[in-house]
């Protein structure tokens, strides 16, 4: 067993023994192995040390003088030391070592032992304390996501968004290309820069780039760089968005904008892993984590000839599907409160709020928009409201209007009878709700539902929170 194996990092470990010998040949075994060893003639002489330092560790002889090994055990849970006790004793049977689990201790080691079993038990120990930490720091990173009802600024009450936001924190922690999918205005870019904040590139680079805003001839040097000299107006050599982005992350929005000439020289730099400026001869190795975004269905345009299949796969290793608003008409509500909070820290306004009958307007509305759409109305609103809130006066005139002059498949966005009464069901229970402030009994007799009925059907459609 290797030292790295042991200890990739100096640690404190206290030996407790009356025994000089066990006391030395301890000592001499674990600090040639990397850890910092104190040790203690006797469970008294221990506790004031653990009192007194940071372990990490702690080596304890059962019978001893003064204050033996399970009293050390009963009387060390009054100091905060967070070590990680270990017993060891000659006379070891099946009942000490159970007595010694329930007071605390993490294992039992029974004299003689060997150098090996000592080394393991740690090695265990020290894997059981990183796996705890581990799941200390997912349960605070999950617990902050939940108190802000969102994913690095987005907010969020529905399921599928809550699922969104779960597998956006998994993705965030490794290197993996993601695929980001939506209608324009469902935050796909606020996704792509929560999973860059919340990877371990947080302190490098992430740019952002559309790639329908950009000339087709300027897009290889706008991705790669360019060398002095290479085309007119080339007075200098300048860095390309990947080099600019090394370390960090690059976000791709509308990818599907991309020629197909493009295409192939993304693919090459996703292959290789490196780049070559316009104009130069080198090869230059780049380390950027790739997020991709589009509003397309980029499997119909690989059918059409308009997308490389190779570079669609490479690309789609993990798709993230925002959903639009209209699927998830419960975060109306929240969203557009936290869109006025935003106005009035932005322009000085104190709109207080908005009546619950423009609520409901605007949870009839289909948003074509999206987010971003919600949030233009909500500005404008507040702006127009003379009372301090937002009443349905204040709302463009044609939210919230009734679809009869609008294709079904476009209210729906679907052919499927099954699918189309799921959408209906879920937005009208929705409505009810958010008409009769959340009470259920109420909701249960506008809807004509029997209470079971709609509580199952609000599980169903993940409305728990409304």
């Amino acid at each position: 067993m290797s030292r790295s194996e042991l200890s990739d990092s100096r640690q404190r470990i206290l030996v407790i023994d009356d025994e000089e010998n066990m006391r030395h040949m301890l000592s001499v075994l674990l600090a040639g192995h990397g850890y910092v060893v104190d040790c203690a003639a006797d469970g008294r002489e221990g506790l004031d040390m653990l009192g007194q330092k940071q372990y990490q560790f702690v080596l304890c002889d059962i019978r001893m003088p003064r204050l033996d090994g399970m009293d050390f055990l009963r009387e060390s849970r009054d100091i905060s030391h967070g070590a990680t006790i270990i017993m060891m004793s000659a006379f070891g049977t099946v009942e000490s070592a159970i007595e010694a689990m329930k007071e605390g201790a993490y294992d039992y080691i029974s004299k003689p032992f060997k150098a090996d079993e000592i080394l393991l038990t740690l090695n265990k120990a020290r894997e059981r304390e990183r796996l705890r930490q581990e799941n200390v720091r997912l349960k605070k990173r999950l617990a902050d996501l939940e108190s802000r009802q969102g994913f690095k600024g987005m907010v969020a009450r529905s399921k599928a968004m809550h699922e969104v936001f779960s597998l956006a924190l998994k993705v965030a922690r490794h290197t993996t290309t993601v695929l980001i999918t939506g209608e324009s205005g469902t935050g796909k870019e606020l996704i792509a820069r929560g999973i860059h904040a919340e990877s371990p590139r947080r302190d490098r680079p992430f740019l952002a780039i559309n790639c329908g805003s950009i000339p087709e001839n300027l897009l290889e040097s706008e991705f790669f760089g360019s060398m002095r000299g290479a085309f007119t107006g080339a007075d200098q050599d300048r860095k390309g968005l990947f080099e600019q982005a090394e370390g960090g992350t690059l976000f791709l929005d509308e990818i599907g904008e991309l020629p197909l000439g493009m295409q192939v020289k993304l693919l090459r730099v996703l292959q290789e892993r490196t780049i070559r400026r316009i104009g130069g001869s080198r090869e230059i190795p780049v380390d950027v984590r790739i997020l991709c975004a589009t509003a397309r269905d980029l499997a119909k345009e690989v059918q059409a000839g308009q997308f490389r299949e190779d570079l669609y796969f490479r690309l789609n290793v993990v798709e993230i599907r925002l959903p639009p608003l209209r699927e998830r008409v419960e975060d109306i509500p929240l969203l557009a409160e936290h869109f006025l909070h935003k106005v009035n820290a932005a322009t000085g306004l104190q709109v207080k709020g908005i009546s619950p009958s423009a609520v409901s307007r605007l949870v009839a509305n289909p948003w074509p928009g999206n987010v971003r759409e919600l949030e233009n109305v909500i500005e404008r609103a507040a702006i127009l409201a003379e009372k301090q809130i937002i009443l349905p006066e204040n709302l463009p005139d044609t939210l919230g209007s009734r679809p009869e002059n609008r294709r079904i498949d476009d209210f729906f966005n679907t052919y499927s009878l099954k699918k189309a009464k799921k959408i209906m069901e879920k937005r009208l229970i929705a409505r009810a709700l958010e008409a009769v402030g959340g009470n259920k009994s109420r909701a249960a007799e506008l809807l004509e539902l029997s209470y079971p009925s709609l509580l199952a059907k609000i599980r169903e459609y993940g409305l728990q929170n409304n």
